[in-house]
């Protein structure tokens, strides 16, 4: 079952490809298109890795569940990745990888599902 997309496509890839040119630049992004870019790659991961057995926690910005397996309805999920924006954004990218970005210790996984790195990245920019 697809999921249902809050973020509009085109503007989720422009948000995400100004967090890219900014992040390049040194700078930061306003909030609000950061925000869009966390969400819109959040979706994504959601879309092309159906399920419901891995929480993926973006605060302040997003939450989504993905990943086939047993489904979670109540109290802390068995299997949760959390972590930064930024980070984020950098693993969907291609700018940092998986093993990397455990090792910096601002990502969180707990779980035997939770290890994303056959997913990601999810477009990778030049």
């Amino acid at each position: 079952m697809a999921i249902k997309r809050r973020i509009d496509e085109a503007a989720g890839r422009t948000a995400l490809r100004e967090w890219v040119d900014a992040t390049a630049a040194g700078e930061k992004l306003p909030r609000a298109q950061l925000a869009t870019a966390v969400r819109f790659a959040l979706e994504e991961l959601a879309s092309r890795a159906e399920g419901n057995s891995v929480e993926v926690r973006v605060p302040p910005f997003g939450v989504t569940q993905c990943i086939a397996g047993p489904r979670h309805t109540r109290g802390t999920p068995p299997n949760v990745v959390e972590l930064p924006a930024d980070l984020w954004l950098a693993l969907v990218t291609g700018r940092t990888y998986w093993q990397e970005a455990l090792a910096s210790g601002h990502l969180h996984a707990s779980g035997l599902r939770a290890d994303l790195a056959a997913h990601l990245p999810l477009i990778e920019y030049p």
